[in-house]
């Protein structure tokens, strides 16, 4: 089984096997307060799908992109899980655990992910469908881009590179904005990735933009 934790926007968690049955979720919307919760939510998730830690056999870290304090609590809540079983991690790009759920619940062909970003900035992706894996077909991002001065329902759009936001051009409307990454789809991506070798090489978080906080430079001496 698969456990899948991703701190990107809110928090979830959930446990899913290997071949995509999604057996227990917990999740909370709050995109504040990650490290205080998750901890509860993979009890609750292992709960809630019968398993044991033994049972587990691989973690999902969902790596962004998102914010730099909630996303990294999630990712070492992973690998501190996979450190003590003794388990691989397997990365996923939270936007494609977004697109996969809504490929799959055919919404439509092509689509556009948009997330906030903080700072009046969105993270967007584009998707081309779903590949002959079932993997997310992403052909551009995830990028930041200006925030869009309304979100109105969700649009399909044509997947061209992202240079503004709305995604493509002033004609078309903007994609509705994603408050959620459904931690089920994210176990479910993993279990994909792993069935065809295709682990993406994410050893870093998809921040997008560097941290607030800077390591001081050196001390300047003053000459008396």
């Amino acid at each position: 089984m698969i456990l899948a934790i991703d701190t990107s926007l809110g928090s979830g968690v959930a446990v899913v096997t290997t071949d995509g049955d999604v057996r227990g979720v917990a999740e909370r919307a709050e995109t504040r307060g990650h490290a205080e919760v998750i901890g509860d939510l993979i009890l609750e998730a292992l709960a809630a799908s019968g398993a044991a830690p033994a049972d587990i056999t691989h973690v999902a870290a969902g790596m962004g992109p998102g914010p730099f304090t909630g996303l990294r609590i999630g990712i070492a809540a992973a690998r501190a899980f996979a450190a003590g079983r003794g388990i691989d991690v397997v990365p996923v790009v939270s936007h494609d655990a977004v697109a996969l759920e809504a490929l799959e619940a055919a919404e439509a062909p092509d689509l556009v992910v948009v997330t906030d970003a903080r700072r009046r900035e969105h993270a967007v992706s584009t998707y081309r469908g779903l590949d002959a894996d079932g993997i997310p077909a992403r052909v551009s991002g995830p990028t930041l881009a200006p925030a869009a001065p309304s979100v109105p329902a969700p649009a399909a759009v044509d997947t061209a590179p992202v240079t503004s936001h709305p995604a493509l051009d002033a004609a078309r409307p903007a994609p509705a904005l994603t408050t959620r990454i459904p931690a089920g789809a994210v176990g479910v991506l993993a279990g994909r990735q792993l069935r065809v070798g295709r682990i993406p090489e994410l050893a870093e978080p998809l921040y997008l933009r560097a941290p607030d906080a800077k390591v001081p430079g050196a001390v300047k001496r003053v000459s008396t």
